[in-house]
């Protein structure tokens, strides 16, 4: 935005700085999922979980679940 004006980039601040900008309405959005819960990791288990997500091209959410799928059924048996 090189060619703004003085003028117009003060009006840009002021609109920005008084309004939240919308990005879109879509809600699917980790954040916008009531249901989520954000959970804290150390930091060599995030590296590990990571990992393991990037090698078996599952997100982290997928390794996690599949992680306690099978703890349940072995519980279970």
């Amino acid at each position: 935005m090189r060619d703004m004006t003085e003028e117009e980039y003060d009006a840009l601040d002021e609109r920005l700085t008084k309004t939240i900008p919308t990005l879109g309405h879509t809600k699917t959005g980790f954040f916008s999922r009531k249901s989520s819960q954000v959970i804290c990791l150390d930091e060599n288990t995030a590296k590990i979980l990571n990992a393991k997500a990037i090698a078996s091209r599952q997100t982290p959410s997928e390794i996690i679940a599949s992680m306690l799928r099978k703890e349940l059924t072995i519980a279970h048996a």
